[in-house]
């Protein structure tokens, strides 16, 4: 069994996640990534750092992202046609962006948080108290689910 790739550290550099008891948010936001949003903000709080907000504007950019990577099958922070992180939380709607983490090949949202905590520049975008909303995209591909963080300062 091969192991999932080491996410890759964003070159640049968070509020209250949805009780998991409730109905799915009109947003779409899926359970597993509303996990990754849950076991973030409980990495955050352990370091000392307010919960990341969950932004319907992120979760466009970044779910795009992880679809986009799943579908055409690529793994980058920059799309083939050049388009980065910012850019795409900005054709969101969402002009304060502050840093993404992706990954592919996590089975699990805790699968994935871990590798990006155990990562030091994912780790380091993750315990970044200055962001205060997150958008997360999760997209299956034969290769395995590809995920996207996107992180926010408004």
């Amino acid at each position: 069994t091969e192991e999932p790739p080491e996410p890759e550290p964003e070159p640049t550099q968070v509020a209250t996640p949805s009780p998991t008891n409730e109905p799915e948010p009109e947003d779409g936001v899926s359970d597993r990534e509303q996990a990754v949003i849950d076991l973030t903000n409980e990495a955050r709080a352990d370091e000392g750092c307010g919960p990341l907000r969950a932004d319907d504007r992120l979760h466009e950019a970044a779910l795009g992202h992880s679809e986009d990577m799943a579908d055409r099958d690529y793994f980058d922070h920059v799309t083939p046609e050049g388009v980065g992180p910012g850019e795409r939380a900005e054709r969101a709607g969402y002009d304060s962006w502050g840093g993404e983490n992706i990954a592919a090949g996590y089975s699990s949202a805790e699968d994935v948080v871990k590798g990006w905590m155990d990562s030091p520049g994912h780790r380091a975008n993750i315990l970044n108290c200055d962001f205060v909303a997150i958008g997360v995209g999760a997209a299956d591909s034969d290769s395995g689910p590809h995920w996207t963080q996107t992180f926010g300062y408004e």
